[in-house]
């Protein structure tokens, strides 16, 4: 988690939202790819940092599937980013903060849930959950003048 932290830190220098996500090796725990939302930088609202992330993984591994994998998350993925991870077939989820608003696994559609889902990852949620959600709080305080 500590990786896809200072991914969210780059998003954050940037004036994005900071999401960091890194996909590593379930055997080896090498970091195969990482990312950051760039959905201002590349004027792509599909900028996710988890589909960024997602995409150079298969580049780099040469595939469309990544069972042996993992992804760790600053935020709970968003329905698009976890329809994407159930179609790479990645193993595990990590993430940081819940996204009551916005999210897709533990709130809003709960992709994993639905009878369409192909591939149901193990989930699990809350890593660092505080330290990432200060650092989303932070960044819209300061896009919203100082106030929520």
């Amino acid at each position: 988690m500590k990786h896809a932290y200072e991914e969210a830190e780059k998003a954050y220098s940037k004036e994005e939202v900071p999401v960091g996500a890194v996909i590593v090796d379930c055997h080896s725990g090498e970091i195969i790819a990482s990312s950051h939302n760039e959905m201002i930088g590349k004027k792509d609202p599909t900028a996710h940092a988890e589909l960024l992330a997602i995409q150079r993984a298969c580049l780099i591994r040469g595939k469309s599937r990544l069972e042996e994998c993992d992804i760790y998350v600053t935020l709970e993925p968003c329905p698009m980013c976890a329809q994407a991870i159930s179609f790479a077939r990645l193993r595990r989820v990590y993430f940081g903060a819940y996204d009551s608003k916005g999210g897709g696994i533990d709130h809003g559609a709960k992709v994993f849930n639905a009878p369409s889902c192909h591939h149901t990852p193990e989930v699990i949620g809350g890593i660092e959950e505080q330290k990432c959600a200060r650092l989303l709080v932070k960044f819209f305080e300061k896009k919203r003048g100082g106030s929520l």
